[in-house]
């Protein structure tokens, strides 16, 4: 798994190999920010990396740019291991919080401009990310939730739901306010 684009562009991250996580393929992860490149200034965003796994969304909004990121993740050893990524690459733009994504997600006082959620898919309670987004005001004007789930999952009866984007085993399902 590699950094896609940006000042760390080319970069790799190579989780230990007893990792838990499921990360986002390279490919998928290179057309979601192709459209992502197309609707935002990543300098001047504010994002939340939910589920955040190795971390690589988020080491990948921080090469282009964005320095206002919150990455959220409950698993110690992943914690641990997104933490030695940061230091490694010095990168200053992500705060690294260890907690259960549905509690931050709840007790929330901020908005961000993208939020980007990488749940298992087996999640039990993956449906409710959208509607405690929208029900607690998590996104600023003009803001995206990307939700990446398996194809067992269809959003587009969410309210805000604009569009999914399958790559390979991959969908993101988005959502605009």
């Amino acid at each position: 798994m590699r950094i896609v684009s940006g000042s760390y562009k080319g970069r790799i991250i190579s989780p230990p190999k007893n990792f838990r996580a499921r990360p986002t393929t390279d490919t998928a992860k290179e057309g979601l920010f192709n459209i992502l490149n197309n609707n935002f200034y990543f300098e001047d965003i504010s994002v939340l990396d939910l589920f955040s796994g190795t971390g690589s969304i988020s080491f990948e909004f921080a090469s282009r740019g964005c320095n206002n990121i919150h990455l959220i993740e409950n698993n110690s050893s992943h914690y641990r291991f997104i933490n030695s990524m940061i230091n490694k690459l010095g990168i200053e733009s992500i705060r690294p919080i260890k907690t259960d994504a549905f509690k931050f997600l709840k007790d929330c006082k901020n908005q961000f401009d993208i939020i980007f959620a990488d749940p298992p898919y087996d999640l039990c309670g993956i449906e409710e990310i959208p509607e405690i987004v929208f029900t607690r005001n998590l996104l600023n004007d003009n803001g995206w939730l990307i939700l990446e789930h398996s194809s067992q999952h269809s959003f587009s009866g969410n309210n805000h739901f604009s569009e999914t984007r399958k790559y390979g085993n991959v969908n993101f399902s988005l959502f605009k306010i």
